[in-house]
């Protein structure tokens, strides 16, 4: 059997706890760890080394080089420049594209051909430049786009309701950022829409506001790192669940980030899109029925990124 190989660029709270969450479930053979402060991730590896005594996996960990990713399957690229406080993702941007650009060229010099799955900030914008900068087919560049968004959302309807999150069926697309939104018109809980739960229920969630909803879910990962830094056990599961689809061929539907081509009425962006994700990464991109008011909504969030595409 083939061995499933990963690796991980950045060894921050990001990359160390998608590397933890890797090993404790026992998703890959080999995992590599590489960062610009070696010795960072040496004893990053250490630790986590540490983890295997308690996992049933026999996982084969390491910090190497960028000439070492000839032969993996995926890489995750979560290197970025500290968070400021009161920036916003898009304000990232130059600094992002610097460093994306000195990680990405030498792992294409390696002969890599796997796929890339894009954490870094602005997610949209820094998978088109990989997706530039590498030469890899569009469905081998994923990035993480609003699945972490969509799961935050889920989180909110279903303590609202008082469900299990698994049981609720919703999305936030867009991008991952300030311009992303809600298609409300898609939102179901076991199988039943939003709107009608809304009627059904008018006394114990007359409290409920939609706008209210998604600024909440747009304001969360900032919430979290206005006080502890960062934001690193829910990105981490997230990307997991993309490389899990992945190597185990799931065909799961996750909002990631996708270049559009026609889809959406869209060409020449990636943006957070459902999608389907197995062993050929995205295989196939879900296209929602939106109305027309969640389709201006988009077509927003599309302009905005590519204001900031044009200055790749």
């Amino acid at each position: 059997m083939k061995a499933n190989k990963v690796a991980v660029i950045g060894a921050g709270a990001v990359g160390t706890s998608i590397a933890f969450d890797l090993i404790i479930q026992g998703i890959c053979n080999e995992l590599l760890m590489i960062d610009i402060n070696k010795p960072k991730a040496e004893s990053e590896v250490l630790d986590l080394k540490h983890c295997t005594a308690y996992s049933n996996s026999s996982i084969k960990i390491k910090a190497g080089e960028y000439s070492e990713c000839t032969d993996m399957d995926i890489i995750v690229i979560t290197a970025a420049a500290p968070l400021i406080k009161g920036q916003s993702r898009l304000d990232m941007f130059e600094t992002a594209k610097k460093i994306t650009k000195s990680i990405i060229d030498p792992i294409m010099e390696s002969g890599f051909n796997g796929y890339f799955i894009i954490v870094t900030n602005p997610v949209d914008i820094i998978s088109y430049y990989v997706y530039k900068l590498s030469g890899l087919p569009k469905n081998k560049v994923i990035g993480t786009g609003t699945a972490l968004d969509s799961a935050r959302l889920k989180v909110f309807l279903a303590d609202l309701i008082g469900i299990e999150a698994n049981s609720v069926q919703a999305y936030t697309i867009g991008e991952h950022g300030d311009s992303q939104f809600i298609p409300w018109s898609t939102v179901s809980v076991g199988g039943k829409n939003f709107e009608d739960i809304l009627i059904d229920n008018k006394d114990r969630l007359k409290s409920f506001d939609k706008d209210l909803t998604l600024e909440e879910i747009k304001k969360a990962g900032w919430k979290i790192a206005d006080v502890k830094g960062t934001t690193n056990y829910g990105i981490a599961a997230t990307t997991v669940d993309i490389i899990k689809s992945i190597l185990n061929n799931e065909g799961k539907i996750i909002p990631v980030s996708a270049l559009l081509e026609g889809e959406y009425g869209i060409d020449d962006v990636y943006i957070g899109v459902p999608a389907i994700i197995n062993k050929t990464g995205i295989s196939e991109i879900v296209e929602l029925r939106l109305n027309q008011e969640e389709s201006a909504s988009f077509n927003n969030s599309v302009s905005i990124l590519k204001k900031f595409l044009s200055q790749l």
